[in-house]
């Protein structure tokens, strides 16, 4: 009697950690997810504190078109207005959790000014956070163009 007790305490026990697991592992995807939205946001506000928050400092940034920015150069192309977001709109996004680490797979639409040249894109993108303290910073961003 005593041997069926103490397994179903250790059943019970083992469930209650997988669903705090769970819990846990969901609360996190929300906090990137928001610390990706939050970024989006300040990409067209033109909010240049929180991207410098929600940058990393050593930011690489592939563009759709090849180019690559760092940290310092993608928010200086908002700045400068090379780079001038009206709309970013999530189609669909994946996180996966990694210890510290959080991997984004998504599609969404961009419409931009770039160079003086309108851009209305889909893009299919995987980017990269990487948590510090309470922090999200997206490390890498990497992004390819949809066929229409």
């Amino acid at each position: 009697m005593k041997k069926i007790l103490i397994l179903s305490f250790v059943l019970l026990a083992q469930r209650a950690h997988a669903q705090s697991a769970v819990a846990t592992t969901d609360a996190i995807k929300k906090a990137v997810i928001s610390a990706e939205k939050k970024r989006f946001d300040a990409q067209v506000s033109k909010n240049y504190a929180i991207l410098e928050q929600t940058l990393s400092n050593d930011l690489v940034y592939t563009h759709s078109n090849g180019n690559t920015d760092s940290k310092q150069s993608f928010i200086q192309s908002i700045r400068d207005g090379k780079s001038k977001y009206d709309a970013i709109n999530v189609e669909e996004q994946k996180v996966r959790i990694y210890g510290n680490t959080a991997i984004i797979n998504g599609v969404c639409m961009i419409k931009a000014m770039n160079n003086g040249q309108t851009i209305n894109t889909h893009l299919k993108y995987t980017d990269v956070y990487v948590r510090t303290g309470n922090q999200w910073q997206l490390v890498t961003w990497q992004s390819i163009k949809l066929a229409k």
